[in-house]
């Protein structure tokens, strides 16, 4: 039972150490559901694939449901830490990869066992826990995966969906904003076919890396030329794949983008320029086949309720110990809103400071606190560390003072 911060920290670091992808949590898995009946919880494992659902109910009330992530990235830790993961996996495209928690998922598993243990010994509130440990976000599948697998079916139907997100702002700052809060996201696979041969005889070929940087290059018109400054899109080329030696020119480029939004006509407009740009380019080569247009993944915006998030608010106020700020809308992407969503409930989900709040001694200005900011490691990055100690004592409080919000 996790009841003390030492005993938190001791499962943070072991989370850190053993990361695993999405849809193969199974040890994570197994982690979270020991703990939640230690304290007295209902678990149901297996939920969604890989999915984690502990309930506890303590006469009528309402329910609420409290979200955690679960999974880590492909990404080779260079943190450094004396935790630091040395694992590896087998990832969806069937190669092996180093596995990190760049992202903080550690974090967030470990703050809703931090809370369950925290409410469950609170014996003053009323109403019922629904404490949801998610696979697959980095994929984007996995609130619908527990969903589809019946998870409001068999557990029941929340008044509200909470949750948060570590970033790399200062410990005891917390990030609510009412509305569009976090960026919908498209992650697509295209690829570029050409016409292979000797790279001494380009004349007899049609170039598909070529090709591919003049579609890189063009796609970087879309947010600069297609939207307008007052619209929030980001377009990323993540990755670019082809060719095998230098003296062969391949037959085929194969990218990968990040799309995220926050408007639906924007993503609607941005989609579409995406395609007529891939296919004019690969007409104006001369390519032999049209380009395919894959779409890996999508998931819209987390549009926060703002009654909710006022009331999120509130709780944090009168704890007293945050730093409580609008973060504006984020950039990147979350799939809780999948779950509040398919159940009809509110979500208030907000950002967790988790950087060391020394660093930011300097900052006298809100620009200056931005530059700290800037320069620190984030989420994906393979340098990225929160603060292990301070950063759980304060997600699991927050996680407490929102449910106790709800719970009568």
């Amino acid at each position: 039972m996790p009841a003390t911060l030492d005993e938190l920290v001791a499962i943070y670091e072991d989370l850190h150490r053993h990361p695993e992808l999405g849809r193969q949590e199974h040890r994570t898995a197994g982690v979270v559901a020991e703990h939640l009946r230690s304290l007295g919880y209902d678990v149901a494992q297996g939920v969604g694939g890989t999915g984690v659902v502990g309930t506890l109910t303590r006469r009528e009330g309402p329910t609420v449901l409290l979200r955690a992530d679960m999974d880590a990235l492909p990404v080779q830790e260079a943190t450094g830490l004396p935790y630091a993961s040395e694992a590896t996996a087998i990832g969806a495209d069937g190669t092996e990869s180093p596995v990190m928690h760049a992202c903080g998922h550690d974090v967030h598993t470990t703050c809703l066992l931090g809370a369950a243990a925290r409410l469950a010994a609170d014996p003053r509130w009323q109403g019922r826990l629904l404490l949801v440990f998610q696979p697959d976000e980095e994929g984007g599948g996995g609130a619908q995966a527990m969903v589809d697998d019946g998870l409001f079916v068999r557990f029941g139907t929340p008044d509200v969906v909470l949750g948060q997100h570590v970033a790399p702002v200062p410990v005891g700052v917390l990030g609510v904003r009412s509305g569009p809060a976090f960026a919908a996201s498209d992650a697509l696979r295209i690829t570029l076919h050409g016409t292979g041969g000797h790279g001494s005889r380009p004349e007899t070929t049609v170039d598909p890396v070529v090709l591919g940087a003049s579609v890189v290059q063009r796609l970087q018109t879309v947010v600069s030329r297609e939207v307008a400054a007052t619209e929030t899109v980001v377009l990323t080329v993540g990755s670019f794949h082809a060719g095998t030696v230098a003296n062969v020119i391949p037959d085929r480029a194969v990218l990968g983008l990040s799309i995220r939004t926050t408007d639906a006509d924007v993503r609607t407009r941005v989609l579409a320029a995406v395609e007529r740009i891939v296919r004019g380019e690969a007409a104006a080569a001369g390519a032999p086949r049209e380009p395919e247009i894959e779409t890996l993944n999508t998931f819209p915006a987390v549009v926060n309720d703002a009654a909710a998030c006022d009331r999120v608010r509130e709780a944090f106020a009168a704890e007293g110990r945050w730093v409580v700020v609008d973060p504006g809308p984020v950039t990147g992407s979350e799939d809780v809103g999948i779950l509040a969503d398919a159940a009809g409930a509110p979500c208030a989900y907000w950002l967790l400071g988790g950087a060391d709040p020394a660093l930011f001694a300097s900052a006298t200005s809100v620009d200056e606190i931005r530059r700290v900011v800037d320069g620190l490691p984030s989420n994906h990055s393979p340098r990225y560390a929160p603060l292990a100690g301070p950063t759980l004592e304060s997600g699991v409080a927050a996680l407490v003072a929102a449910a106790r919000s709800w719970l009568a």
